[in-house]
């Protein structure tokens, strides 16, 4: 997901000219159906209130309204309600209090993403592709995925009972998980030899002074020996897209990393690298797969766009649109879908994606459960692509068709990664890529 967030002002349109009477009774007419599809919508609040066999509240309703209004218009857009407006504020500084684990919602009930680092879900030895049937004995079916996270969060210290089913005929355990606080660490790092690896899980506010750290770190521990970076960009569901400009101007000194465009022309945006790249020149491979989506395609699409790295993997998702987060005073915030984004050669990769320079695939045992997985062009109402041009492609190479991917998270980005298997194929092909790249430019430079 990619996230603008913004206030909220007030505009008004002057008309001008002979084309005032026309306006005037367009406008006219317009309001009149406004007003009685406003009556219609009030005749049915007043009916479900006074008749309906359990009460509700005025407020579920509305706001049970709002977001079936947003909901219908992509799979992207929601009304976010004043609890949920502040979790998605917490989740985007990266730091709060809960178990430790990233889900996912897949056939009704909660699926493990992944356990985060030293957290009570990683040391209780919860593991991807688990299922959470049971929170405190009460069954998540039937539960929204922002229930379910809010169940799992709160103060710290306090305790709360998972059930887990692990694997199709596992029988259900339980396990009593402390609540902590929990800091999410969106950039990793470590050293394979004489390159650097760099793994970025998500855009949140800490990404951009996290890679600056562990480029630095990386660069201080093998100094001259450095020759060049691994991107790892796989099942990164995406997130802010000023961190994602940062993290692609990290390694561009110059050019435009990516460009919007809204419904009207002058809501285009450009945003330009600035001089200075913290790799210095050395060469880069970026991996992606399927489960790298809107943020992590805007990295991808930049750097392929300026050849300044190798893109090795699988197609990513396919989400090239932007959700502006408007707070609504007094209430929560909607999220809505307000544009397009385009990488600099003018790509829309809306239900496209980036089709790598080289496919790899990962491990037999992944690609069979990455076979049933769903892409943003899957999703019911997705943004069409408008560009309506296929993905780039190296010479002789056929883009790769979209795969069917199974349901996904809360707004259907990406999907859960599957249990990496222990020896990562694709990692060792980038690795042995990007040693070959610099093998070449150290001889290039000496003739």
């Amino acid at each position: 997901m990619t996230i603008i967030r913004k206030t909220v002002t007030a505009a008004a349109l002057v008309f001008l000219g002979a084309g005032v009477a026309t306006v005037t009774a367009t406008t006219t007419t317009n309001s009149s159906d406004t007003y009685r599809q406003l009556n219609l919508f009030g005749d049915v609040f007043e009916r479900v209130r006074a008749e309906y066999v359990e009460k509700v509240t005025d407020e579920q309703l509305i706001e049970s309204a709002i977001n079936g209004m947003l909901t219908s218009l992509d799979p992207h857009s929601s009304y976010l309600n004043r609890k949920s407006f502040q979790d998605m504020q917490v989740q985007t500084r990266g730091e709060f209090g809960g178990l430790g684990i990233e889900v996912t919602m897949e056939n009704g009930v909660i699926k493990v993403v992944s356990p985060i680092d030293e957290t009570p879900a990683y040391r209780a030895g919860l593991q991807p592709g688990d299922l959470i049937t049971h929170l405190n004995g009460e069954a998540v079916m039937g539960m929204s995925l922002n229930e379910a996270v809010e169940k799992m969060r709160g103060p710290v210290d306090t305790e709360i009972k998972v059930t887990i089913r692990r694997g199709e005929s596992g029988e259900p355990f339980e396990v009593a998980l402390k609540r902590a606080v929990i800091k999410v660490q969106s950039v990793r790092s470590r050293v394979e030899g004489d390159l650097g690896y760099l793994r970025v899980t998500s855009f949140n506010e800490q990404t951009q002074s996290g890679l600056e750290k562990a480029i630095a770190g990386i660069q201080q521990q093998l100094g001259d020996k450095l020759k060049g970076f691994v991107l790892d960009l796989r099942n990164n569901p995406g997130g802010l897209l000023d961190q994602a400009v940062s993290v692609s101007d990290t390694f561009l000194d110059k050019g435009e990393i990516v460009s919007t465009r809204g419904r009207k022309s002058e809501d285009g945006t450009r945003f330009n690298a600035k001089p200075g790249d913290l790799a210095k020149g050395l060469p880069i491979v970026v991996l992606i797969n399927g489960g790298s989506a809107s943020a992590s395609e805007i990295v991808a699409g930049a750097l392929q766009d300026h050849k300044r790295a190798i893109i090795l993997g699988q197609q990513s998702f396919g989400k090239g649109s932007v959700q502006t987060i408007i707070p609504l005073p007094g209430h929560g915030a909607m999220r809505l879908t307000t544009a397009r984004y385009y990488t600099p050669s003018g790509r829309s990769i809306q239900q496209l994606g980036i089709t790598p320079d080289i496919e790899v695939q990962p491990a037999r045992l992944e690609e069979i459960e990455q076979a049933s997985r769903r892409r943003e062009a899957d999703l019911r109402g997705a943004l069409r692509n408008d560009t309506n041009r296929p993905p780039a492609a190296t010479p002789g190479q056929q883009p790769a068709a979209p795969q069917a991917r199974p349901p996904a998270g809360e707004e259907g980005e990406a999907a859960a990664p599957p249990q990496q298997p222990a020896f990562d194929y694709q990692l060792a092909r980038a690795l042995d890529l990007l040693r070959g790249v610099a093998l070449w430019q150290a001889r290039a430079s000496v003739n």
